[in-house]
């Protein structure tokens, strides 16, 4: 019995073409691919970062998305004050935490660049400028890129790299302006942060961005269109499972980041992140068994 290697091998071999050799080689992608779970210090916003760290740990994410000041998260800006990159390490690793990203909203990416890349490298997820015509899309979506130059220098010499998110009404908001922006990307150290709440409001498939961004998706939002908790991951009405199978099927490397805008009390936000690991969970199981 051949495995499935030395079947595909044996397929290019011979020349197979059509539909039959892509299926096979998205199942090996999807069997091979891991479920890796994060989620964001903003949740825990009231609390001072260690403990906003020791919750999401004791939850069992594997990594954090730390945030700037957007909202009033003081995270951090207190981490890079008070902590430092030893100490923000010691933090992460005494909670058995990887850092997935810094959230610059607030700041930008070149405020906090130097921490990012001292801590280990990461992701900096920030936003870009208003969207505009659908007849200036090539032309606006160059000039930012060009714009974003001197930041991907940064992002190079710190060991990091920049997510722009698909915020509604933004120059990368659309599937369309996602295609034109990996179409016109040439550099490693960019690419998209997509937020499926965004998308979802605009009346567009998840799925469809998903395969849109392709191996330039750097961080995903587990995060959908719905009022209050019903954000999160298994209390609101949408199947992730769909999603799941579109990021395996790309090949998405980073980790599903669970997150809401809503706040709630600390014990409240545990139970909820709960909930949504537990349910992504089951998507995953359900989505490679099928």
């Amino acid at each position: 019995m051949l495995n499935r290697r030395e079947f595909l091998g044996g397929m290019a071999g011979i020349g197979a073409t059509g539909a039959l050799m892509p299926a096979l080689l998205a199942a090996e992608a999807k069997e091979k691919w891991p479920l890796r779970l994060s989620t964001s210090s903003n949740h825990f916003r009231q609390l001072p970062i260690e403990e906003a760290c020791e919750r999401i740990g004791k939850l069992g994410f594997e990594a954090i998305d730390i945030w700037s000041a957007f909202q009033g998260c003081p995270h951090l800006d207190d981490a890079e004050k008070r902590l430092g990159p030893e100490g923000l390490k010691e933090l992460l690793a005494k909670n058995n935490l990887k850092l997935f990203a810094f959230s610059v909203y607030v700041g930008g990416y070149p405020k906090y660049a130097e921490l990012l890349g001292k801590v280990g490298g990461g992701v900096a997820v920030q936003g870009s400028p208003g969207g505009g015509k659908p007849e200036e899309l090539t032309t606006r979506m160059k000039a930012f890129l060009e714009a974003l130059k001197p930041q991907i220098a940064l992002a190079e010499k710190h060991n990091s790299r920049l997510a722009i998110e698909n915020h509604g009404g933004s120059l990368v908001g659309s599937v369309d302006s996602m295609k034109a922006f990996v179409d016109l990307n040439q550099s490693p150290r960019l690419g998209i942060a997509l937020a499926p709440y965004h998308v979802q409001a605009g009346k567009m498939s998840v799925e469809e961005a998903i395969r849109a961004c392709g191996k330039q998706l750097l961080f995903f939002y587990a995060w959908q269109h719905a009022g209050g908790l019903g954000e999160l991951p298994g209390h609101g009405p949408t199947d992730f499972a769909p999603w799941v199978k579109a990021l395996a099927e790309v090949g998405y490397g980073g980790y599903l980041n669970v997150f809401t805008h809503t706040h709630v009390d600390a014990d409240a936000m545990s139970a909820a992140l709960a909930k949504s690991r537990d349910y992504l969970k089951e998507c995953y199981a359900k989505t490679m068994a099928g």
